[in-house]
């Protein structure tokens, strides 16, 4: 459904960025080729040649080529750290690669000291030139604060992937009622739509309230 959906929106000199599951190398052949954009793909598992690959260049990384210190905010500390590479352009069997990149990001628990960290690998058609590291990491938080902002309540707020609705267009309608129902909240100034859920549930006079859909919930007109 990609291809058919980018069809309709100009992306011409624009970074289209893509969790695994895209990173296919029609889709990079489309987004270059045919489109004259650029693409900017996370490597996991379902590509596992392209994946090994890129780990092998990564294998004795040195010092990184850029580091961002978060502030603590929700109790942890996040460093993010990215390095990036030409080495393998030739070696990979993608199309049009500039450069891959593997970023490692560690997550420090105020509250307990735990400390987190993983690692994620990637790849751009955008050079050194056009995209530095500081430019890479961006465009993959960029990427990531979508994910975080909408798919993570879809999952958890809205339990998508359990719902047992299958027949006919109920799966593409339901998707279709929860995106529109985020965007409400949103649109209403919710910094937390699952507090929001929360605070609204069970409680149908907030929820006029909120949407302004009763008389007595509307703003006075002064004559």
């Amino acid at each position: 459904m990609a291809i058919p959906l980018l069809n309709s929106l100009h992306i011409k000199d624009k970074d289209i960025t893509a969790d695994a599951m895209l990173t296919q190398r029609e889709f990079a052949e489309y987004l270059v080729s045919e489109r004259r954009a650029h693409y900017h793909f996370t490597v996991k598992g379902n590509q596992p040649t392209l994946l090994q690959d890129i780990k092998r260049c990564f294998h004795s990384r040195q010092e990184p080529d850029f580091v961002t210190h978060d502030p603590p905010d929700h109790g942890r500390i996040e460093t993010r750290r990215i390095w990036s590479s030409t080495e393998v352009n030739d070696y990979l069997d993608f199309p049009y690669v500039g450069q891959v990149f593997v970023i490692e990001r560690q997550s420090l628990n105020k509250r307990t000291g735990q400390l987190h960290q993983e690692e994620a690998y990637g790849i751009t058609s955008r050079t050194p030139e056009e995209a530095d590291a500081k430019r890479l990491l961006s465009l993959n938080r960029g990427h990531w604060s979508i994910e975080n902002s909408s798919h993570y309540i879809l999952d958890w707020s809205f339990d998508e992937d359990r719902s047992r609705i299958r027949a006919g267009h109920g799966p593409e309608n339901m998707a279709r009622f929860r995106r529109f129902a985020i965007g409400l909240l949103k649109s209403r100034g919710a910094r937390s739509v699952s507090q929001k859920m929360r605070e609204l549930n069970g409680n149908i006079r907030k929820v006029f309230d909120l949407f302004r859909m009763t008389r007595n919930s509307c703003a006075k007109k002064h004559v």
